[in-house]
């Protein structure tokens, strides 16, 4: 009887050492809070663009197809011009929200050529998008205009940091230009 009472003690210690041991092991795995990531800017374009290429209704969805045909690149990370022929492509949906990829390419002022592609959305209550197709000067706080732009470029160039950083960008659309703060991502 008391090897009985002896082994039941026994089993009812034991769950109690595998959740002290595993406590252990995860505090040691995870030392400190994982950093909030900051944004800084690295570059402030001015992206020239066409007039709008209605294609019509496609799946459902309004379709447009807006060119870029040049602009300016400056900030503190990267100066330079957009080089004409890339596009806007973009989905609009019945709620308005533009469903935006964006490809283009740059030229370094040290004359490197830097491949952008762009996805984001734009929307805002139907007045102001209204305002805004209409070639209106419209704050750009009434309205959500937010991208994600990747960029390809040789890793052994100057720009090299550019296709290993992540970024994220505010934009505001004007009649003849786009306007795109671009932050890195800390």
């Amino acid at each position: 009887m008391t090897h009985d009472m002896h082994r039941r003690s026994l089993l009812k210690a034991m769950p109690i050492l595998p959740l002290a041991g595993t406590a252990s092991v995860a505090a040691a795995a995870e030392p400190a809070p994982l950093a909030t990531p900051g944004l800084t800017l690295a570059m402030r374009l001015h992206v020239l663009i066409g007039a709008p290429q209605e294609l019509g209704m496609v799946d459902g969805v309004r379709k447009r197809v807006i060119p870029i045909t040049g602009g300016s690149v400056d900030g503190p990370r990267l100066t330079g011009k957009v080089l004409p022929g890339g596009a806007d492509w973009q989905s609009i949906r019945a709620d308005g929200t533009a469903d935006i990829l964006a490809r283009y390419s740059l030229e370094a002022s040290d004359g490197t050529i830097i491949s952008v592609v762009n996805p984001g959305y734009r929307h805002g209550p139907a007045p102001v998008l209204a305002r805004i197709a209409a070639g209106e000067i419209v704050n750009p706080a009434l309205y959500y205009f937010r991208t994600a732009p990747r960029f390809e470029v040789a890793a052994d160039s100057p720009h090299g940091w550019l296709g290993q950083t992540l970024f994220l960008c505010t934009a505001a659309r004007y009649k003849d230009h786009v306007a795109l703060d671009i932050f890195a991502v800390g």
